[in-house]
């Protein structure tokens, strides 16, 4: 199939939502075809749309190519081949498939391009725009699943060479990961930092009266736009009043929304780092270097930060607390770079040890400004982090910058290079959750710095929220939560670990099977407290027999009744021990 370059792929409008009647003749015939996640698995099988979440194509082609050949194809074999699968398609074919709004409708949305990028009369059918299903299932309806159209710009297998740098994102995995990480709860106001193509917004109109989406890019919010319109039905909007629930605003970062404080803010902002130094980054500020960084790098508006490092993140984490309503979370992705053993940023923090520098760097910036510990809850948990040189591979990958080995190579000398000058031996990635606590909140904020890199169960959210959730009730009131009748969660095993012929086990692990799956050493005391708490006594009385059973006139028991309650209350805080009831 013939493809757009680089140069016509970025001349493409994104697409128009200004007849909404056109906009809904689409919607109509893509659910008349059934183009959703369903029965694309049907159509496709397993093994091709597996392989289309790694982009790769061909299986899915091998599938849909014999059905291009029938004298009726299904029409949803004709969008996927279109949209999904880089397959010839004719015009009458499309007009098989889309009879409400034909070719020359989807022409004028902005959809395809007939007659090819050239508009040859007797040139293919080319694709404008990525349009894909995707499913939603429901926070607050009984966990049921609306079925959604995303358009975003074309991906790197639809076009020649690098992505242009306006391109606009469609689903990707950090998009999901966010989306599954998001704890559900109903709230009056939500904000979509950095939208995109709209996906945030999706999951927030079910559970938040008022969103407000904000984007550098124009672009990005005329595809949020007509994604919105496109879904308007299943997400509860009026198409031609979009404004009763939801705003679109242009401008950088909190900038849009300067002064406002929402309920609940989710982002996952341009963190990629962009190699350039900082007498660069100070003259792209005010415009007189262009787009171009260290090696003449570009900037790629859906992810690049366009600051020294990590800046821009560090900027996030200090504003963030002022835009939340008293008792709002904010929850984002990001990155955060870990310096070289013995740098200056490191403080001659053991290397192993030096990933979480930056994080408590930007939260003791956050005290500081205060003059006394700030009164926002925060939660930073890694989940990978990647060596420069493969940092540099990620991310050019991405854009599909390897394309031009010459360019490739050029820009990846320039990530190490900037790496190097500034000591960064690694990045790291993963979760930031945050809340400001409301004035009448007294006491220290509650604050874990964690990484946990193994698989954990998806969606995330409600564990994150109930951990949050666990945390700040045992910071209100510990002697509260020892008060309570405890048991094991249903989720945790025993794991024990000795040498043959020894006696007693030298280690015993706590197993998750659900949520964060966590694995953590536990005490032999602790090991006694979790068998023993079947909800007859309280946590305490079970401390106080535990201790008791394990004074052997050498240990001070006191001390270990001390050190035996903190256990159990982190025990608590992590899930392994909940209420009774």
């Amino acid at each position: 199939m013939s493809r757009l370059t680089r140069e016509q792929a970025a001349a493409v409008t994104a697409p128009t939502s200004d007849d909404v009647a056109l906009v809904e003749a689409l919607r109509a015939d893509l659910a008349a075809a059934e183009f959703t996640n369903d029965a694309l698995a049907a159509l496709l099988g397993e093994e091709s749309v597996a392989a289309l979440d790694r982009d790769q194509i061909v299986p899915g082609q091998l599938r849909v190519q014999q059905l291009l050949h029938d004298e009726h194809p299904p029409a949803s074999a004709v969008m996927a081949a279109l949209w999904l699968l880089d397959l010839d398609v004719s015009v009458g074919q499309l007009a098989a498939a889309f009879p409400r709004i034909g070719p020359d409708g989807l022409r004028r949305l902005g959809l395809v391009l007939l007659g090819g990028a050239a508009g040859d009369d007797d040139g293919p059918v080319l694709p404008a725009v990525d349009l894909r299903p995707y499913q939603v299932a429901a926070a607050r309806q009984g966990g049921s699943a609306a079925d959604l159209w995303v358009t975003s710009d074309l991906g790197a297998h639809q076009v020649e060479g690098a992505l242009p740098p306006e391109h606009v994102l469609g689903i990707g995995q950090a998009s999901l990961t966010l989306a599954g990480s998001t704890h559900r709860r109903g709230v009056e106001s939500a904000l979509d930092l950095g939208t995109g193509c709209g996906i945030q917004l999706f999951h927030l109109l079910d559970h938040a009266e008022h969103v407000v989406g904000t984007d550098l890019s124009e672009r990005a919010l005329a595809f949020a736009r007509f994604n919105l319109i496109l879904n308007a039905e299943a997400l509860g909007l009026d198409a031609r009043r979009l404004e009763d629930r939801v705003e679109l605003l242009a401008g950088s970062l909190l900038e849009p929304v300067a002064g406002r404080r929402f309920d609940l803010i989710v982002s996952n902002p341009p963190f990629v780092i962009t190699p350039r130094t900082a007498e660069e980054a100070a003259a792209a500020e005010v415009g007189e270097a262009g787009e171009t960084g260290d090696g003449g790098a570009e900037r790629y508006t859906y992810r690049d930060g366009g600051r020294v490092g990590d800046e821009l993140m560090a900027e996030l984490v200090a504003a963030l607390p002022e835009a939340l309503a008293e008792g709002g979370t904010a929850q984002l992705l990001g990155n955060w770079e870990i310096p070289a053993a013995g740098s200056a940023e490191d403080d001659d923090a053991e290397p192993a040890a030096g990933w979480s520098t930056r994080p408590r760097q930007w939260l003791a910036a956050l005290d500081a400004a205060g003059g006394e510990p700030a009164p926002v809850d925060a939660w930073f948990l890694q989940r990978d982090r990647q060596d420069g040189p493969r940092y540099a591979e990620t991310w050019l990958r991405d854009a599909a910058e390897e394309r031009d080995v010459v360019d490739y190579r050029r820009r990846y000398a320039a990530y190490l290079r900037d790496f190097r000058l500034r000591g960064v031996a690694e990045v790291g990635f993963g979760m930031i959750w945050l809340r400001r606590r409301p004035v009448e909140e007294h006491g220290e904020p509650w604050r874990r710095v964690e990484e946990l890199v193994h698989p954990v169960e998806q969606p995330l959210g409600p564990t994150i929220g109930a951990t949050a959730e666990r945390a700040d009730r045992v910071r209100r009131d510990p002697e509260a939560v020892l008060g309570e009748r405890l048991v094991a969660a249903t989720d945790v095993t025993d794991e024990r670990h000795q040498r043959f012929g020894a006696s007693d086990p030298e280690v015993i692990l706590a197993r998750q099977g659900a949520g964060l799956r966590r694995v953590r050493p536990v005490s032999s005391g602790a090991a006694g407290v979790l068998g023993a708490a079947d909800g007859e006594f309280s946590a305490d009385q079970l401390i106080t027999a535990v201790g008791a059973l394990l004074d052997d006139g050498v240990v001070d028991v006191e001390e270990l009744t001390t050190a035996l309650r903190e256990e159990v209350l982190e025990l608590v805080v992590d899930g392994f021990l909940v209420p009774a009831e």
